[in-house]
């Protein structure tokens, strides 16, 4: 072992030289194709590098399977396990030492009773791993499907499998494609093992049909814990669902938005609510959007929730449709503050949830008095129906808030004097709004208004400090005056 520690050592000084170089400022004065080359020459010195770690510590697995505790390496160094001693002689993370682990098992050549060395479990990988060209993690992917399913499958279909794994990860496969990644080792291991293992995967199915379920837990901090796991093809319908939501791009094609006002000049109206005859504002990017991926992601699946709900696709609930009902004290309602209760979880929420709800057709909003007596419902007239709402969505083109992406059939219709106060559900006092501006209008900072049918929008003054009224609605379908 000195030659191999002699060669670690020599690329150990090799190496920082090149750490010097590369936090002394080298990468800044590469070009594009030299920086690319280096990462390049790196991700090869780590495979390399953990192939080495690999081979080492398939020796340290055979000298702590000893059956008597005291002759095992590990207990001799003090740790409890492989993993703790690799852990600690090399400050990898756990899940690293597992990736490494897995592998070492995978290219290990058992002794046998005559001292001899078998065949390990998948050659091809090992040659692969020999060559400089799979890296630990990758390995492990490749592995993993395979190893799970070995007791069911005989020696020939894992050699088989052994072989197009690694000619895959050397970039030999038929279809001439490049060295394939960890991800796509792994997805294709796992087509290998359900082929190779036809019967098992009905039992993992069963297994996943019995453990799948969704819980809602209890109320803390104002937010519903949920908990669960989901059938994959649940799980991908839910996960197209956010991408058909989120998606930034929704029409095909290019498109442009760096001047989403347009670019003519300042208003010249009357004060600052701009009430006279005033031309748009002054073109501005759109708002950033500080929801983090978790964020979006739930208020696009409130924004689906609302979509099924009100589809009339769902099985009637007591002769109707799906429909949550929100009740709240008239006081309250009038005022803005206060609370709300919303039925099917018996947590309090503000009383702006039922201003919200009241635009909403599959959501009922009950008022009651100070006595309990219901003094209002939410009912059809303060609904826009089918036909108007198709017309406001065609008018605004979507989400009126500058810089939202949310496509026209994913949105609530606003009324923007509120029903309760008066306003008509007319096409002349709706707007377009996705589920989460609807949800946080009152608090955010935007404003809406209409101007003869027209929506328009004053951003926060964080956006926009001057605070002009500017058109919504998306500016491609906007006509010249």
């Amino acid at each position: 072992m000195d030659d191999i520690r002699a060669a670690l050592r020599s690329i150990d000084d090799a190496l920082r030289d090149a750490l010097a170089g590369v936090f002394d400022g080298g990468p800044a004065a590469a070009d594009d194709a030299e920086l690319l080359a280096v990462v390049g020459a790196a991700a090869e010195v780590i495979r390399k590098a953990e192939g080495v770690l690999v081979a080492v510590t398939a020796e340290v697995q055979e000298r702590s399977a000893g059956a008597v505790r005291d002759d095992r390496l590990t207990t001799r160094f003090g740790c409890r396990s492989v993993s703790e001693l690799l852990q600690r002689a090399t400050r990898f993370s756990p899940a690293r030492i597992a990736d490494v682990e897995r592998a070492a098992r995978g290219i290990r050549r058992p002794v046998g009773l005559t001292g001899e060395l078998g065949e390990c479990a998948f050659p091809g990988l090992r040659a692969a791993m020999r060559d400089g060209v799979v890296g630990s993690d990758a390995a492990a992917a490749a592995m993993a499907p395979l190893q799970a399913a070995a007791g069911r499958v005989g020696r020939s279909g894992l050699c088989a499998a052994d072989s197009e794994l690694a000619d895959a990860a050397c970039g030999r496969g038929v279809d001439s494609a490049p060295p394939a990644t960890a991800a796509e080792l792994r997805v294709f291991a796992q087509v290998w093992a359900a082929y190779l293992d036809q019967d098992g995967a009905e039992p993992r199915e069963e297994r996943a049909l019995r453990n799948r379920g969704l819980v809602l837990g209890r109320e803390r901090d104002g937010l519903i814990p949920v908990r669960g796991a989901l059938m994959p093809e649940v799980a991908g319908q839910l996960q197209r669902i956010f991408h058909s939501i989120l998606n930034p791009k929704l029409a095909p094609g290019v498109r442009f938005s760096p001047d989403v006002w347009g670019n003519e000049g300042p208003g010249e109206g009357e004060g600052r609510e701009g009430e006279g005859e005033g031309r748009e504002g002054v073109g501005r990017e759109p708002s950033p959007d500080a929801r983090t991926r978790p964020q979006k992601q739930h208020d696009a699946l409130a924004t689906a929730l609302v979509a099924a709900a009100a589809s009339g696709g769902l099985p009637a609930i007591g002769g109707a449709a799906p429909t949550l009902v929100v009740t709240v004290r008239a006081d309250d309602l009038a005022s803005g503050r206060g609370y709300a209760r919303v039925s099917g979880c018996d947590v309090p929420v503000p009383a702006s949830v039922a201003a919200h709800t009241a635009c909403i057709g599959n959501v009922q909003r009950v008022v009651l008095g100070r006595e309990g007596r219901i003094v209002s419902l939410g009912f059809a007239g303060r609904i826009f129906t089918a036909h108007q709402r198709r017309a406001i969505l065609a008018r605004d083109g979507g989400c009126v808030i500058p810089g939202c992406d949310t496509p026209p059939e994913w949105c609530e219709i606003h009324h923007v004097e509120e029903a309760s106060r008066g306003g008509p559900t007319h096409t002349d006092n709706g707007v377009a709004l996705c589920w989460h501006h609807h949800r946080t209008l009152d608090g955010s900072g935007w404003q809406v208004r209409m101007r003869r049918g027209v929506p328009e929008v004053r951003g926060p003054a964080w956006w926009d400090p001057p605070q002009r009224w500017r058109r919504g609605g998306r500016p491609r379908d906007r006509v010249p005056a």
